[in-house]
């Protein structure tokens, strides 16, 4: 059961209550559904009689009480308490794997994962002045709500309905990725910033940490299909804590392991841990310094912003060439050398040292949450005309899946096991996820940077 599914049974619990007569409410479009937050249970938990206790005139703990019986006796949910002002935390069944449900649908749509019908058959319209924030924002839009089933069409006078702050100063200098996410990550109530800033590869960058782990991705599945597998969804096991974002991953070991590339580390920009303790410094230079002329546009300024119109990711694993020396890190780390400083643990990591798991999903469940939130953060953003909503949402997945990526390959002398292959699968579907973002948003996901 996939957290869209879990979702829908809410939903039908609530629609069953109606029926019954025990609720008097109009059924909602989408029941959220999360991890358990402090002083929750289970394995989810949502915040749907809460939602629904004003509109039902009813205290929120008896809505609750209605919706938990007949959760309880859904299929895939063994049990289900109410916590708190009413809460319903679920949990599902020993051999209901709700990461490999999710990990195996992103796999079959790929870069449609998300697409919906909220918008089916609809035309938006949209009208802007002749500003370059407000153009790249339309063509953000209409990529937006064709993933929804709908079509938008972009004039340009007064009076407009889509009218960003404008940008201080032309943004064309920080070619047209960088350029485009500084006018798209802020909100449209927001001056966008036209600074250098967007260019560094510095965990502050929030772009850098997007395309990073994008592209970490891509390398760890070259170096996976050297090393003789590939990927497949199922447990992934307990992960250990090797250090959280991008300098955390480095910084401990002082880089990657001499002799080893920065390639089959899964570092693909050849950079290490500096003595400063940040491990990516440097400025980031890469083809997209280049012109890109967008279709349509007279303005060439313009045109490098808004760059080719359809452009789509490419297949998650290539083969490219990779030395098949796998990441420094080791899921069971034993007596092997996790971080490969030198030194060797006394033993094995205690549960503190590890990413807390779901009892039965057997991921970090921060990295579960903006996966299965997918659909919905691509429907608000198309509906309310904000793209910056996705970007900002991109940013969730990467520092999600970036504590992840060192347990993904085996280490040394050991061999990869069906948990090497559903780490890669859950990181696949993240870079799935990464990937299909930014070429909504007009942004390359370049397998190297």
């Amino acid at each position: 059961m996939t957290p869209a599914e879990l979702s829908r049974t809410v939903l039908h619990a609530v629609r069953r209550a109606v029926d019954d007569g025990e609720l008097s409410v109009t059924v909602p479009e989408r029941a959220v559904v999360t991890e358990p937050g402090p002083g929750g249970c289970g394995d989810f938990a949502t915040t749907i009689a809460l939602q629904l206790a004003r509109p039902a005139g009813q205290p929120a703990l008896r809505v609750a009480e209605i919706l938990r019986t007949r959760l309880a006796e859904a299929e895939g949910v063994r049990d289900v308490v109410v916590t708190g002002p009413g809460f319903l935390n679920i949990s599902l069944d020993e051999q209901v794997d709700p990461v490999a449900g999710l990990v195996r649908e992103i796999r079959e749509k790929g870069a449609r994962y998300g697409y919906g019908d909220a918008l089916a058959g609809q035309v938006v319209a949209l009208r802007v002045p002749y500003e370059v924030r407000a153009e790249v924002v339309a063509d953000a839009v209409v990529r937006l709500v064709g993933t929804q089933g709908g079509r938008a069409t972009v004039e340009h006078g007064e009076p407009a309905n889509l009218r960003p702050v404008p940008a201080p100063e032309d943004p064309a200098p920080l070619g047209p990725d960088a350029a485009r996410w500084a006018l798209l990550h802020p909100a449209p109530h927001d001056r966008p910033r036209i600074t250098a800033d967007h260019l560094i590869q510095r965990e502050s960058n929030p772009l850098f940490r997007v395309r990073y782990a994008h592209a970490r991705i891509r390398a760890l599945s070259r170096n996976a299909a050297r090393l003789g597998f590939s990927a497949e969804p199922g447990p992934i096991g307990l992960v250990p804590q090797l250090g959280a974002g991008i300098s955390g991953t480095y910084a401990r070991s002082g880089g990657r392991r001499p002799g080893v590339s920065a390639e089959a580390a899964g570092d693909p920009f050849g950079t290490s841990a500096s003595a400063g303790g940040h491990s990516l410094l440097g400025t980031l230079a890469h083809a997209d310094a280049g012109p890109l002329v967008g279709p349509g546009t007279a303005d060439p300024d313009l045109g490098r912003l808004l760059g080719p119109a359809n452009a789509g990711p490419g297949p998650l694993a290539d083969p490219g060439p990779a030395n098949p020396d796998p990441v420094p890190a080791n899921a069971n780390p034993g007596p092997l050398d996790p971080l490969n400083t030198g030194t060797t643990p006394s033993a094995p990591p205690t549960p503190a040292d590890a990413i807390p798991l779901s009892p039965h999903a057997n991921t970090p469940t921060p990295l579960l949450t903006p996966l299965a939130a997918h659909p919905r953060i691509l429907a608000v953003a198309a509906t309310r005309r904000a793209p910056d909503r996705l970007a900002r949402h991109l940013v969730t997945v990467a520092d999600a899946v970036l504590p992840l990526l060192p347990c993904v390959l085996p280490v040394g002398e050991e061999k990869p096991s069906a948990a090497h292959r559903a780490r890669l699968a859950l990181a696949e579907a993240a870079g799935t996820v990464l990937a299909g973002g930014l070429s909504l948003l007009g942004i390359d996901a370049p397998q190297h940077l």
